[in-house]
């Protein structure tokens, strides 16, 4: 598997990180070219969470993916969160669509997985790709750097649905486009077909969150499939026993651990009936 760090430079000519998670080529497969997972963490725009980094992209490397973990600019970093964070997303997928053959990817099967505060990057860089706004100040085509399909995990889709006040000295960090405040008011019939996971008991990303952007595809009859489990709380990630943190036994969860499997059902369903 070949790790190595990728710097890249965004279509605002700020530089990030991704960290590649790139299979060896094991001979004469019949399928030759793998899907492209694309992992963006969540972190509360201060930190990436390294639970939904590393593990989640060797999950998807066991499914028969290469994957990749993408930075972002966070709160203490020089500039302003947007619109930076979904122009490395968009820059992202352009870059491997690019390298599709020397990463043995299906340019075609390009998959971006936001948690958390990474589910509104995620979920806000689709609206940039289909903006033509964006598309037309940063000279790119949807075409190049729209995802195929969209994961969100207990995703931040409207910033005033959370289970805590902003701290003050955040609050000048707070975008005022009401696009980038609700990721949802960006959804259009040509947003990536999505799956969603959360947990009705979640006290930090309101459950609210999920319900909003499920009603947004709905209305723009974008397929989606939405699983909210009980409990779960928030951040689970892997929801796997070695992935608990001390004094987090909840992250423990076998129930909610099954949005890994669904998902890798979900995508096999949508790849079907591409």
């Amino acid at each position: 598997m070949k790790t190595n760090e990728i710097i890249l430079t965004n279509f605002n000519g700020r530089k990030f990180k991704i960290h590649p998670y790139i299979l060896d080529s094991i001979g004469d497969l019949i399928k030759p070219r793998h899907p492209l997972a694309i992992v963006i963490p969540g972190g509360s725009f201060d930190h990436l969470s390294k639970r939904e980094g590393e593990p989640i992209a060797l999950a998807f490397n066991n499914c028969g993916f290469n994957s990749v973990v993408m930075d972002y600019n966070l709160i203490q970093d020089a500039g302003d969160i947007y619109p930076d964070a979904g122009l490395d997303v968009l820059t992202t997928v352009k870059y491997f669509r690019d390298h599709a053959a020397e990463y043995q990817i299906d340019a075609d099967k390009i998959v971006t997985i936001g948690f958390s505060a990474g589910g509104h990057v995620a979920s806000f860089a689709n609206s940039m790709a289909n903006s033509l706004e964006y598309q037309s100040r940063f000279n790119f085509t949807a075409k190049i750097v729209l995802p195929n399909k969209t994961i969100l995990g207990y995703p931040l889709i409207n910033l005033h649905k959370i289970g805590f006040a902003i701290p003050k000295n955040a609050t000048n960090k707070v975008p005022a486009d009401q696009f980038v405040l609700n990721s949802a008011l960006g959804v259009t019939s040509r947003t990536p077909a999505t799956f969603i996971f959360h947990a009705w008991d979640d006290p930090i990303v309101l459950v609210t969150n999920t319900l909003e952007y499920a009603t947004a595809l709905q209305k723009e009859k974008v397929p989606c499939e939405v699983h909210l489990f009980n409990k779960g709380g928030h951040g689970f990630s892997l929801a796997r026993t070695d992935m608990v943190t001390r004094g987090r036994e909840w992250q423990d969860n076998s129930h909610a651990a099954h949005w890994f499997n669904l998902a890798q059902e979900w995508l096999n369903s949508e790849w079907l009936n591409k």
